[in-house]
C-alpha cells in the first residue's frame, strides 16, 4: 500500500485558516501562481505540506526533499507567488539539523516558525525545530527512536496549543511501534504522553485543539480489529485517550482517514477518508465530541466527481467545507470541491488538467485560507512537473485571523490580518480593546474588562474586518463566601467575565442552581448531593475551578424527638455520607450507622443529655435546630 502521509490543517487552533479559488459556479478564479522546479528525487517535493501565514501576510512551508544539500528546506511564499528559499536541510555535519521536513510550518505565538523532520538530528530519526522568519533554524528535541521511549519518522508538523506548549505525533520504523502523541514544552523538555497500542490507532495524524482544552484527530490504521481501518481519537493534554470512532470501511464507512480534523462553528468535527464509502473512493465525515459520528459524503456517486482525498476539508468564512481530491474530476487529475456542514452534495470549484496540466495537478495538500479571504495550497505532481502553488479566489471577503483564541481579561492576543495601519478600533464581542497595530499585518490586542466570548472586530478607517473565529474568555474566580454550608446555603462567587455563566458546580460537578448578578458576581446554592472540594463556573469561554468548598452535614431533623437512653432515633438531613460521630446533646453514640446521603440511624448513648443531635464529617459539624430530649 502507498505510504500515506495525512495532509495537515491547521484551521481554527493556530496557523490561522487559508484557503482555494477556482472557475466555476459563482465566481471563483483558481491561479497557478509558482511552479515548483523537479528536486533530485524526480519530484517537486511538494506533498502534504501545510502553509502557515506569517505575521508578514506570507505563507511560509516546507520541500521535503532537494534543495543545496539534498535534505529539503523550507520557504516564503508571497500570496503573488514570489518564492524565497529560507532554509536548506542537512547543511550540518551528519545533518545533525535535520532532513525531509515533510509536514510543512506552524506559526508559534512567538512570531517563529515550528516543525519537525523525519530523519537526521543527532540519531538520525528525526527532530523538533524552531526557524526564524528569516530562516535560521534551531534544533529543539532530536527523537531517539526508542533510546528515550519515543518514536521516530515524525511525518507532520506540531501544532502550539492554547497553553503555549507545543504537541505532535510521530511514528516508528519497528515492528510494534505505533505511534506516539508527544509534547514540546515552552521550556524544551520533550514529553512522550501516549504511545498508541494499535487498538487505539496506529499512524496517527496529527490533531487539532478542541475548544474544550482536548485534542482531537484520527490515525490511518488500527481500530476495528477486522478491518483494521483507523480511528478517531480525543486525548488530553496529558496523554488520556479515548476512541471516538473505530472505521469500518467500505461499503458503510470510510477508512485510512487523512488530514488534521477542523472543527466548525458548529462545534463538530469535519474531517476525510482516503478510501471506503459507498464507492470505496473516499468520503467526508463529521464527529461530535462526544463521538457521534456520521458519514456525510461518498466520493464517486456522480459523474467526474473527486475520488480518493488526501487532505482532510477547511472551513472557509462563508461556512461551507472545503477540501481536494487527488484523483477524479474531468480529467482524473484532481479537484478543488465545496460541501455544506451537513454534506449531501460536493460541487467542483476547479478540474485540474482540464484544459491543460500546466496549471498543476494531484493535488494532495490541505487547503488554508488566508485573511485576505483567499484560499491557498499547493499540488504534488509527478517526475514531469505538475507541482505548483496556487490560489482560489471564492469573492470572500478579507477577515482577520486570531492566533490565540483563548483567554482571561488583561491577555495579550495576536492578530492576524491586513490594512491594520488604519485600525481606529478593536472590540471584543463589541467591548472596546487596547490594542497595538504593530505593522500592517499583525496587531496585538488587550482581552478587556466586561468582555465575553464572541467575535473580534477590527475597524479601520475604510471598513471592518471580523475574526474567523469566536475568542473565547476565560472566566476567572476569585473568591466566594460563606467558605463552608450544607445543601441549601447560597454562595456569592466573585470573580471575573461571569456574563455567559451557563452552569455553576460543587466539588464533584453537581449542577447547582444560580444567577447571574453581574460580570464579577454570580449566586450559587450547593446542590443536593454535592460534596466538598472545588467550585466551578461554566460560561461560552470555558470552564475554571476554585478554591475548596466544604459541604458539611446539614438540614438535620430526628424521629422521635424524645425518649430514653437507648432509643433509636431515625436522623434525617443531608451529606451524611463519610459521617464520622453522631452526638446527642454533645455526647457521643456509640452505635450508629449511615443508611444513604439522607438518613442515619443512632441509638441515643449512655450519659446523653437533653440538647441539639449533631452529625460530623471531615469537612465540618452540622446541628439540628430541634433539641432531642432525653427522659428517665
Amino acid at each position: 500500500m502507498k505510504k500515506l502521509y495525512a495532509s495537515l490543517q491547521f484551521l481554527a487552533v493556530l496557523v490561522l485558516m487559508l484557503a482555494a479559488t477556482t472557475t466555476a459556479t459563482q465566481a471563483q478564479t483558481y491561479t497557478s501562481l509558482y511552479n515548483f522546479p523537479e528536486t533530485n528525487r524526480n519530484n517537486t517535493g511538494i506533498f502534504s505540506q501545510v502553509l502557515a501565514q506569517g505575521r508578514d501576510a506570507n505563507l511560509y512551508s516546507t520541500i521535503a526533499n532537494g534543495g543545496a544539500h539534498s535534505g529539503g528546506s523550507a520557504y516564503k511564499m508571497t500570496p503573488a507567488g514570489q518564492f524565497t528559499d529560507l532554509y536548506d536541510f542537512c547543511a550540518l555535519s551528519g545533518c545533525a539539523d535535520g532532513s525531509i521536513p515533510y509536514g510543512g510550518l506552524t506559526l508559534g505565538f512567538d512570531g517563529n516558525f515550528y516543525s519537525t523532520t523525519q530523519v537526521g538530528g543527532s540519531k538520525n530519526a528525526g527532530t523538533v525545530f524552531q526557524m526564524t522568519p528569516a530562516g535560521a533554524v534551531k534544533t529543539l528535541y532530536s527523537f531517539t527512536n526508542g533510546t528515550n521511549g519515543d518514536g521516530s519518522v515524525p511525518p507532520f508538523t506540531v501544532l502550539q496549543a492554547q497553553d503555549g506548549n507545543f504537541y505532535g505525533v510521530a511514528w516508528g520504523q519497528y515492528v510494534g511501534q505505533y505511534g506516539e502523541f508527544f509534547r514540546e514544552s515552552r521550556s524544551g523538555t520533550f514529553t512522550v504522553l501516549h504511545q498508541f497500542a494499535y487498538t487505539d490507532g496506529a499512524n496517527p495524524n496529527l490533531p487539532t485543539q478542541g475548544t474544550d482544552g482536548n485534542f482531537y484527530g484520527t490515525a490511518q490504521l488500527g481500530g476495528d480489529p477486522t478491518c483494521k481501518c483507523g480511528v478517531v481519537y480525543k486525548l488530553t493534554s496529558s496523554g488520556a485517550i479515548t476512541v471516538l470512532h473505530k472505521f469500518t470501511g467500505y461499503p458503510n464507512d470510510g477508512y485510512i482517514p487523512e488530514g488534521i480534523l477542523v472543527q466548525a462553528a458548529d462545534g463538530n468535527f469535519y474531517g476525510a477518508t482516503y478510501k471506503g464509502g459507498a464507492y470505496n473512493l473516499g468520503t467526508v465525515f463529521s464527529i461530535s465530541s462526544t463521538g457521534t459520528y456520521k458519514v456525510i459524503y461518498s466520493f464517486g456517486g456522480v459523474t467526474n466527481d473527486g475520488r480518493l482525498p488526501y487532505a482532510g476539508v477547511t472551513q472557509g468564512t462563508d461556512g461551507n467545507l472545503y477540501g481536494t481530491t487527488a484523483n477524479g474530476g474531468t480529467k482524473n487529475a484532481g479537484v478543488i470541491f465545496k460541501m455544506p456542514t451537513s454534506g449531501g452534495t460536493a460541487t467542483n470549484l476547479y478540474n485540474f488538467c482540464d484544459p491543460s496540466c500546466t496549471p498543476g495537478y494531484y493535488p494532495e495538500a490541505p487547503l488554508v485560507q488566508h485573511t485576505n479571504g483567499k484560499f491557498y495550497s499547493t499540488t504534488t505532481g509527478n517526475s514531469l512537473g505538475g507541482g505548483v502553488f496556487y490560489s482560489l479566489d471564492m469573492g470572500l471577503k478579507p477577515f482577520v485571523g486570531l492566533l490565540n483564541w483563548q483567554g482571561k481579561v488583561g491577555a495579550t492576543v495576536e492578530i492576524l490580518g491586513q490594512g491594520f495601519t488604519g485600525t481606529t478600533s478593536v472590540t471584543f464581542n463589541g467591548t472596546p480593546a487596547v490594542f497595538n497595530n504593530s505593522s500592517d499585518t499583525y496587531m496585538t490586542a488587550t482581552v478587556p474588562a466586561g468582555a465575553t466570548t464572541g467575535v473580534v472586530t477590527v475597524t479601520t478607517f475604510t471598513g471592518t474586518m471580523k475574526s474567523n473565529r469566536k475568542f473565547l474568555v476565560t472566566p476567572q474566580i476569585l473568591s466566594f463566601d460563606p467558605p463552608q454550608g450544607p445543601v441549601g446555603t447560597q454562595v456569592t462567587i466573585n470573580g471575573q467575565s461571569l456574563t455567559q455563566t451557563k452552569g455553576v458546580g460543587f466539588g464533584d460537578t453537581k449542577p447547582a442552581q444560580f444567577t447571574v448578578v453581574n460580570d464579577q458576581e454570580v449566586q450559587a446554592v450547593v446542590p443536593e448531593g454535592a460534596k466538598s472540594g472545588w467550585v466551578g463556573i461554566q460560561t461560552a469561554g470555558g470552564i475554571v475551578t476554585f478554591g475548596n468548598f466544604l459541604v458539611i452535614p446539614g438540614n438535620i431533623t430526628f424521629s422521635p424527638t424524645q425518649g430514653p437512653v437507648g432509643t433509636t432515633v431515625t436522623i434525617r438531613g443531608t451529606t451524611f455520607i463519610g459521617a464520622t460521630q453522631v452526638t446527642f446533646g454533645g455526647v457521643a453514640a456509640t452505635s450508629w450507622q449511615v443508611i444513604n446521603d439522607t438518613t442515619i440511624k443512632a441509638l441515643v448513648p449512655t450519659g446523653a443529655q437533653t440538647g441539639p443531635v449533631a452529625v460530623t464529617s471531615s469537612s465540618g459539624t452540622g446541628t439540628s435546630t430541634g433539641i432531642f430530649t432525653v427522659t428517665n
